[in-house]
């Protein structure tokens, strides 16, 4: 046997390895579900000392400036890229792009079928623009807490509809309902 017959006959043992090494989808969706998941739980302590200190209307700053910080630190600690989205969002950042938009339709279609939000989540591999990434999104169901600023109009405080509409004059995130889907991390992650 030649040299070439065995460099050959090698090939596919290295692409095998390659290939083995390689996370497997499973592997992605539990990395993505742990890097998505460690962002909320801060958030949410962050919002019960403001509301705890300052009122609703003091977590609305804590929540403009926290989330995107903590989605921030999250992306360079993990490699992740990291943000949240809505489909009625408050920031203007938050805007969903069309991959996002078809998830968070998808579960709203679902809760509205019954399914509860908790643990809601969808995580793909996606070809865009010819460069395949890992996404991932965790539903944000919205919880008592959220209702203070996120619930119906009417029951929003004077000083919460002040702040509302002084930071974020196109606020369109209000009028939910505890069970329903305010929105979802977002994660990516180029393969």
């Amino acid at each position: 046997m030649g040299r070439s017959s065995v460099l050959l006959g090698a090939a596919p043992l290295v692409l095998a390895t390659m290939v083995a090494c390689a996370p497997t989808g499973e592997g992605w969706l539990e990395e993505a579900r742990a890097v998505a998941g460690s962002v909320p739980p801060q958030l949410l302590a962050v919002l019960q000392e403001e509301m705890a200190a300052g009122g609703p209307e003091g977590a609305i700053g804590a929540c403009r400036d926290r989330a995107p910080q903590l989605a921030k630190e999250a992306s360079e600690r993990t490699g992740w890229q990291v943000r949240r989205v809505s489909l009625k969002n408050r920031n203007p950042r938050a805007v969903p792009d069309a991959w996002e938009r078809a998830v968070l339709e998808d579960f709203d279609r679902r809760v509205a079928a019954g399914e509860p939000p908790v643990g809601m989540e969808r995580g793909e591999v996606v070809r865009e623009d010819g460069v395949d990434y890992y996404r991932y999104m965790l539903a944000l169901p919205v919880q008592p807490l959220c209702l203070a600023c996120h619930g119906s109009e009417s029951s929003l405080g004077e000083a919460v509809r002040e702040r509302l509409a002084a930071d974020y004059p196109g606020d369109r995130a209000v009028g939910y309902e505890l069970g329903q889907v305010r929105g979802a991390m977002t994660i990516r992650r180029r393969l």
